[in-house]
């Protein structure tokens, strides 16, 4: 494995990360915040408790998971699709550097941006809201493996997309009204059982759930499951991944 490769093109995406501060890390932190001044604190206070946590604190799973999800996509996407806009994702192709070693590199810097903004927002939201994690490991464990499970997608969605119309669609559409679909400010329990059944459709409620029961220790699908469908997205984005270097698809503008 080339070591070398990977720190040169995860050093390279972070040092652009930390040229634009304000894009990188506030917007994403101070759009956050706004949902605990809505949410939190002026709807939060009329809210009834959703079992015994106070729906303020029910939300942050949610939040982080909304904002890591989204930032993982957008993050990644942009990092592998700026090379094939400006025409230097050649040098890559032509590098002695395995297809591993070049998802490993945007891919593992586009998660850490991601897990960055997860710790600043769950830092921000003692400030609104009393809480305590539950499983604390656990929690870790489930935010990285979102972060590095999205960032995927995310890569996928850069190679995939042939102007930034296509880059913006899939995240704006898709990616952002399955979150909030997905239980970020209720329970799924709260629905009517036909409801229930279709959210069980949505692969986002699955890791907001399991990312929730770290917190609280209760969810609405069992924590294996929720585990098991992050293996499986990223099983899933792996194969799409091979196949594109495989083929070539879209690999080249």
């Amino acid at each position: 494995m080339n070591l070398y490769a990977i720190k040169a093109i995860y050093v390279f995406e972070m040092a652009r990360t930390f040229r634009t501060p304000l894009q990188s890390f506030a917007s994403p932190v101070i759009s956050t915040i706004l949902y605990f001044v809505v949410f939190g604190s002026a709807i939060g206070n009329r809210m009834l408790p959703i079992g015994d946590v106070s729906y303020g604190a029910f939300i942050v799973p949610g939040l982080i998971m909304l904002t890591v999800m989204t930032q993982s996509v957008a993050n990644a996407s942009f990092g592998i699709y700026f090379p094939k806009f400006l025409g230097t994702i050649y040098e890559h192709l032509s590098a002695p550097i395995s297809p591993f070693e070049m998802v490993a590199g945007y891919v593992g810097a586009a998660a850490t941006k991601s897990v960055v903004v997860g710790f600043i927002i769950l830092a921000v939201s003692f400030l609104f809201v009393s809480l305590r994690i539950e499983h604390v490991v656990l929690a870790f464990i489930f935010l990285i493996m979102t972060a590095f499970c999205f960032s995927l997608l995310g890569f996928i969605l850069g190679l995939w997309a042939k102007n930034f119309e296509q880059l913006n669609f899939v995240p704006t559409l898709i990616i952002t009204p399955l979150v909030f679909l997905g239980g970020s400010f209720y329970s799924i329990d709260m629905l009517p059982s036909a409801w229930q059944v279709v959210s069980m459709f949505n692969p986002a409620m699955y890791l907001i759930s399991g990312f929730r029961w770290a917190f609280f220790g209760v969810s609405e699908v069992p924590i294996q499951v929720s585990f098991l469908a992050v293996f499986l997205f990223a099983g899933l984005f792996l194969g799409v991944i091979g196949y594109i270097f495989k083929t070539g698809y879209r690999l080249r503008n």
